[in-house]
């Protein structure tokens, strides 16, 4: 996702900015949850995080290949520009606190971040076939 800013009053309102393709009814199936970890011991963040109960449902998977995309496209971990390795969480129920979901990701030790943009935004500017929409928070 790309954050943007723009001027009203003195004061910053982010957006972000998405193509039609990323618009889902509800967060979690179709697109599975990033979670950067640190190679240290990942095995056992991975299972930490699978085991959160606002997790519940999902299946870790470490991502193979590319660190730019969750298609395994490769037989070695992917490797962020930081060194680090990405398990991507699948869904195959929508995710029921996201926000909740969100602090307990980040609170696992050897969680570096995650890919749930939790209040970040006050609007989303969509692109699609028809135009542009906007979405408010």
């Amino acid at each position: 996702m790309c954050f943007f800013c723009h001027w009203n009053n003195l004061h910053i309102h982010p957006f972000s900015a998405v193509d039609e393709s990323k618009l889902t009814e509800a967060l979690g199936p179709g697109f599975p949850v990033p979670v950067e970890i640190v190679p240290f011991c990942h095995e056992h963040t991975l299972r930490t995080v699978a085991a959160l109960p606002s997790c519940e449902g999902c299946k870790p998977v470490l991502r193979m290949g590319s660190s730019q995309n969750n298609k395994i496209d490769g037989d070695n971990i992917a490797v962020t520009d930081n060194g680090n390795y990405i398990v991507d969480l699948h869904f195959e129920t929508p995710i029921k606190d996201a926000v909740k979901m969100a602090n307990d990701i980040k609170n696992t030790v050897g969680v570096v971040d995650h890919g749930l943009f939790c209040g970040m935004t006050t609007a989303v500017i969509i692109a699609g076939k028809d135009g542009i929409s906007v979405k408010n928070a």
